[in-house]
């Protein structure tokens, strides 16, 4: 069952009409179902509706749920090309509900499941909507970060080194068993390490169809959502990721993929042409190395998913499919191994 932390609504309420001009209460809260780390809530107000994201109570490790770095983000993208929910307050003071909080506004919005957006009913549509998705990325990749203030928001340059260096430390901490295709993978991505290009952008960390807020009357993108793992990174990382997510079967993580689906008979884009249209709106002529950044991308979320069953047989894993989770760790190493394979 998923925890629920009950809060003081009427101390909340008092604190909110404090502190967000115009808030009103008395307020009724309802949390929105789903895996976000950060539990989210509708907070239904007498001045309107709005959305609550806070950190779970309890013990935390020192730079998971970062609300108040989701917070930072989402203000400083107000005035940008890229959609994302208004935000009014946050909240340090972990006195009011128990823990860190920030107050946004409620987008009512649509949210899509499946990559090949089944429930789509044209393929126009589809086509639009993965446009949107790819404009929507090349503008979060063109944003000043001097301008809007993010220049300190992570390390810059040399990226990939970093992330391989901590990421391999990761798998080891929590590796249960030998996995020789994650052996093989680690040291391939050791000695293909591409030099540092100097790119350097605000990377979304999670940028994949079920992250987007579509109108529910159009194809545009209303909201990007879900912050947390935002950083100063390599624009390619976003790309890769998303672009792996579309290569995965069904029934694997949270985005049913496109791997054996005839993708030009629903109207959506190749990897290529959509790699094509993103270098494009980027004016960069085509990318290196891309075998390498997809590769990166497997390796980064089967290191992840051995760290959820790792958790799982500590007992405090917070999903119960932490079990399952553990089982994709080869068979995600063996997709980049062949994206490396068919590449040479």
């Amino acid at each position: 069952m998923p925890h629920t932390f009950p809060m003081d609504n009427e101390k909340l309420s008092a604190y909110l009409q404090q502190h967000v001009d115009g808030f009103q209460g008395p307020i009724s809260l309802e949390k929105f179902s789903g895996g976000q780390s950060n539990p989210t809530y509708k907070v239904t107000a007498q001045s309107g509706v709005y959305v609550l994201r806070r950190q779970p109570p309890g013990k935390l490790l020192k730079s998971a749920h970062a609300v108040d770095r989701e917070y930072r983000v989402l203000d400083a993208l107000k005035n940008t090309a890229v959609p994302v929910a208004k935000v009014y307050h946050l909240c340090e003071d972990t006195s009011v509900i128990g823990s860190m909080f920030y107050l946004m506004e409620y987008c009512d919005g649509k949210v899509y499941w499946s990559a090949s957006l089944a429930e789509v009913d044209t393929n126009e549509h589809r086509a639009a909507m993965y446009d949107a998705m790819n404009k929507t990325l090349a503008s979060l990749h063109s944003v000043d970060v001097e301008a809007i203030g993010l220049s300190d928001f992570g390390k810059a340059g040399n990226y990939y080194e970093r992330q391989l260096g901590r990421w391999t430390s990761q798998y080891r901490l929590t590796e249960l068993q030998t996995i020789p295709a994650m052996d093989v993978l680690i040291q391939w991505l050791e000695d293909n390490l591409p030099p540092d290009d100097g790119r350097v952008c605000l990377v979304h960390g999670d940028f994949r169809l079920d992250n987007m807020m579509f109108a529910k009357t159009n194809v545009e993108i209303i909201a990007v959502l879900d912050w947390e793992l935002s950083t100063l990174g390599h624009p390619f990382a976003d790309l890769a990721y998303q672009c792996m997510q579309l290569r995965m079967p069904a029934g694997m993580g949270t985005i049913d993929g496109l791997k054996d689906v005839d993708r030009a008979s629903l109207g959506i884009p190749s990897e290529e042409e959509y790699v094509g249209q993103y270098c494009q709106r980027m004016g960069i002529e085509r990318i290196d190395n891309w075998a390498f950044y997809l590769a990166f991308s497997f390796f980064r979320l089967a290191a992840i998913a051995q760290g959820v069953a790792k958790r799982a047989t500590e007992g405090n894993a917070s999903n119960e499919n932490a079990n399952q989770v553990g089982s994709f760790v080869a068979p995600l190493a063996k997709m980049a191994l062949q994206v490396i394979n068919t590449a040479e």
